[in-house]
């Protein structure tokens, strides 16, 4: 008798963007009509920049020839990706990470989720609330925790971030042994202060935990003295694996390519209290069941980082920080409080008499045909807030502001 892993039946519903496109498509369906403009998922809509282009017909060119042609590569990744990413995004700025710490993927998401399972199933797991959902949903099918009650899962530390602290959380009082932070956050758009940071890296280094820090966002930063990477934070070597993705940053959302990085010397420990390094673990996880990222995707990848990869790729996500920026001015023209789009291509809104996410949603939807994100989806303290996406065009980013002002 073949039996499941028991660990999924504890999932509530569908994963939060699934339910989404499954109300989306009900109303398309039932008003053929109407034009719905979608800031829920936050997928780009703005092609590849020319530079990369380029780069990936350069890489599909060489695949057609045999003495260019390439199979299997590294499951770590090309070297000359490891190398670009090791100066540009970490050498320029004073952090001591190697080519050898950078391991490329086919994004954060799967390496987010997958990361646990070179950990223990007796592990803590701290995750904000609200924050992304893969944190929790791989959590639970990891088999880290209990059963689900009153939007909490059993054996998950919550650490809830309101306007009240900031959306930075408090250090918890119960001890965990992982600390999902994400910064730029999403889903509210927020972003940590060094000093904020280096409390939490103080706090695992006392605790001999490890903060596994998704850094998704971190070309969306405008403001002078934000992080780019938890590693600009004295002592983070030894206590974090950060994550980063080219979804956001250059567009790669369809084309897929990411990285993690996990430092050389940083430790985590067996039943008997014995310190093992990481990086091999992980290595071994990746050398196992990954065949690494295509050579066309990485060579367009590595293009990022040119000089003028670099200048396109800064025009984009200036044009998306342009979105958020109409979208957060409309919205408090409109009498709602809003958090974000300074730093992040998320608006993260109060909804108005004290209505619920799913209910703001349907009012939205029904009512203005605009798309975005039930704040609940991200956790019980994201009950009664709501996400936008400045992930869309221009006129619609404007067209939705103006629908949605005009709401009753």
């Amino acid at each position: 008798m073949a039996k499941i892993n028991e660990n999924y039946l504890k999932l509530q519903a569908g994963y939060l963007f699934p339910e989404i496109g499954r109300r989306v498509n009900e109303f398309v369906a039932a008003n053929p009509d109407k034009k719905v403009i979608k800031m829920g998922i936050g997928d780009v809509t703005q092609p590849l920049v020319p530079t990369v282009v380029k780069a990936f017909h350069e890489g599909v060119d060489e695949m057609a020839k045999a003495e260019t042609f390439k199979g299997y590569g590294p499951e770590q990744g090309y070297a000359f990706l490891r190398e670009v990413i090791a100066k540009n995004a970490y050498q320029n700025r004073g952090v001591n990470i190697s080519a050898d710490d950078i391991f490329i993927s086919d994004g954060s998401k799967c390496d987010t989720g997958n990361i646990q399972e070179i950990f223990g199933n007796d592990n803590k797991i701290a995750i904000c609330d609200p924050v992304y959902p893969v944190y929790a949903d791989t959590t639970v099918m990891s088999g880290k925790t209990g059963s689900y009650d009153s939007g909490h899962y059993d054996g998950i530390i919550y650490m809830p971030c309101t306007s009240d602290n900031g959306f930075i959380p408090d250090l918890p009082s119960e001890t965990p042994d992982l600390i999902f932070l994400c910064y730029p956050n999403n889903p509210t758009g927020t972003v940590a202060s060094k000093e904020e940071l280096k409390k939490w890296v103080d706090y695992a280094r006392k605790n001999k935990s490890i903060i596994l820090y998704d850094a998704a966002y971190e070309a969306f930063i405008t403001e002078e003295g934000i992080p780019h990477s938890i590693y600009e934070i004295e002592g983070a070597l030894d206590v974090a694996i950060e994550f980063r993705s080219f979804s956001k940053t250059a567009g790669f959302t369809g084309t897929r390519c990411a990285f993690t990085v996990i430092p050389e010397g940083l430790k985590a420990y067996d039943s008997e209290g014995n310190a093992h390094d990481v990086k091999p673990l992980w290595n071994r996880r990746q050398s196992t069941k990954f065949n690494g990222v295509s050579y066309p995707v990485q060579k367009a990848a590595a293009a990022v980082y040119s000089e003028e990869g670099q200048k396109e790729v800064a025009e984009e996500i200036a044009y998306y920080l342009e979105n958020a920026k109409i979208m957060k001015e409309s919205l408090i023209e409109a009498g709602y409080e809003v958090f974000g789009g300074v730093n992040a291509p998320y608006i993260w809104v109060k909804t108005k008499n004290g209505m619920s996410s799913w209910d703001f949603f349907d009012k939205v939807l029904n009512e203005a045909n605009v798309v975005g994100t039930p704040g609940s989806g991200f956790g019980p303290a994201g009950e009664g807030y709501f996400r936008f996406s400045a992930f869309a065009d221009r006129a619609n980013t404007i067209e939705a502001m103006e629908r949605i002002k005009n709401l009753k």
